[in-house]
């Protein structure tokens, strides 16, 4: 009779309930945030707070919730088998049907369901989950101490990745993907993706080089300061000794001006000495160098000890936020569409920036800008009318300065389906070359 099995019943369906806690419990601790319920127990919830002590022994509270969850599904199924069986009055037809009936019922509301609910809303379900898990954790704690050192054992065998850390590359597809979900906007994506990115930048990647810099002789008069301030309108001004290779110092606008006018004082009492650095140096490090010094300028140096550029806490500043304009600031756009195909192109401009606007890949190994790399593929200084092609552009300089280059044209060439599917492909065996080469230099290290 059906009514001689509802102690059974009963027994079940409490097993079901305790399955679809376990199953929801996991998920819920394995996809939660811990900053946002850390925020939580901050602001004095005692359930985020309990669910981020849980979190922290993760590995004892996964143990209780498979202990717990296997013992309830394994309860269940022997629970049905006798119910078919004593039901259908066959112990083959029983256990086959008992089978197929518990796996269905389990799947869906004792895994399933429970663990997309989770997922959806994980710090709240951990909240809700923390003092019912804590307290089957007591009562599991003999079980759990033996399965714990099993795991001991398993760990030793099977050692941790120490060096299994995320990657720049991981870290900046999370930000992607985070941007896409709407979670944060274009500008916050853009900040972060700089932050993270940050480390990874070099002097060299961001100086200005030593043709555009101004600066005064050590044996300069105040008039001849007071006119190239005027002149350049910069708050600061280099100051060198027989040439720019040679910067000894820095005369701030503020420290030159009083407020009756130019300082009645020698103008060696306000110079004061700059920061000096190489040019592979981290700009990371620089900031912390420059707030050490209370400087806002440091001279980079090339392998020689001459001049190569500097940087300032503006230019190490906008690598984070973008570019910093003030009122004195000449806007110029680096590229420009002039029509459907044709661009100008300021030779300061980045090669990264240049590649990512123009789809190409460029490889040189000293050359930051378009104006260095005018010069590695020319092979001489560029005079306005040199001209070449690189991949599915055509190149000319149009204008120079004291035989430098300051703009081209740019032309761009349809691709067809043919070259774009090589391109993609040379990329492609680009990659994998490389990776094989840093899988080499690896073993090689070990």
């Amino acid at each position: 009779m059906l009514t001689d099995y509802i102690p059974h019943f009963i027994v079940m369906a409490v097993c079901l309930i305790m399955s679809a806690y376990f199953s929801a419990t996991e998920t819920a601790f394995s996809t939660m945030s811990k900053t946002r319920l850390k925020t939580l127990a901050e602001k004095g919830n005692k359930r985020a707070t309990l669910a981020v002590k849980l979190s922290e022994k993760y590995d004892k509270l996964l143990s209780s919730i498979l202990i717990g969850n296997n013992i309830v599904n394994i309860l269940l199924a022997s629970l049905g088998t006798i119910v078919f069986i004593g039901l259908l009055k066959d112990d083959e037809l029983g256990s086959t049907v008992s089978t197929a009936v518990i796996t269905v019922v389990v799947l869906l509301i004792g895994e399933i369901t429970p663990k997309t609910a989770a997922k959806n809303r994980p710090e709240q379900f951990a909240m809700f989950s923390a003092p019912i898990i804590q307290f089957i954790i007591w009562i599991l704690t003999p079980i759990s101490f033996l399965f714990n050192l099993w795991q001991k054992l398993v760990n030793k065998i099977f050692h941790k990745d120490e060096d299994a850390k995320t990657s720049q590359e991981e870290l900046l597809m999370i930000v992607d993907e985070v941007e896409q979900e709407g979670s944060i906007d274009n500008d916050e994506g853009d900040l972060l993706r700089n932050a993270i990115e940050f480390t990874e930048r070099k002097a060299e990647d961001i100086l200005t080089h030593r043709v555009d810099l101004e600066g005064v002789p050590r044996n300069a008069t105040k008039e001849e300061v007071a006119e190239l301030f005027a002149e350049t309108r910069f708050s600061r001004l280099l100051v060198y000794e027989d040439s720019i290779d040679k910067i000894t110092g820095v005369i701030h606008l503020k420290d030159f001006y009083t407020k009756d006018g130019i300082i009645e004082e020698d103008l060696e009492t306000i110079i004061t000495p700059p920061v000096y650095i190489h040019k592979t140096e981290k700009i990371n490090e620089l900031l912390k160098l420059l707030q050490t010094n209370k400087s806002h300028i440091a001279v980079v140096l090339d392998e020689y000890g001459g001049t190569l550029g500097i940087v300032t806490m503006e230019d190490i500043l906008e690598e984070l936020v973008g570019d910093i304009w003030d009122e004195h600031d000449e806007v110029v756009e680096e590229i420009v569409q002039l029509d459907e195909t044709t661009y100008r192109v300021d030779c300061n401009t980045g090669i990264n920036t240049f590649c990512d606007e123009f789809d190409v890949d460029i490889e040189s190994e000293s050359a930051t800008s378009v104006s260095g790399w005018l010069m590695e593929e020319l092979d001489k200084l560029p005079v306005i009318g040199d001209s070449f092609s690189f991949e599915h552009l055509d190149i000319q300089v149009t204008e120079t300065d004291d035989h430098r280059p300051t703009y081209i044209r740019v032309i761009v060439n349809e691709i067809d389906d043919e070259e774009e599917d090589g391109k993609k492909k040379d990329k492609d065996d680009k990659k994998e070359k490389d990776k094989d080469k840093d899988e080499e230099e690896a073993k090689s290290a070990i």
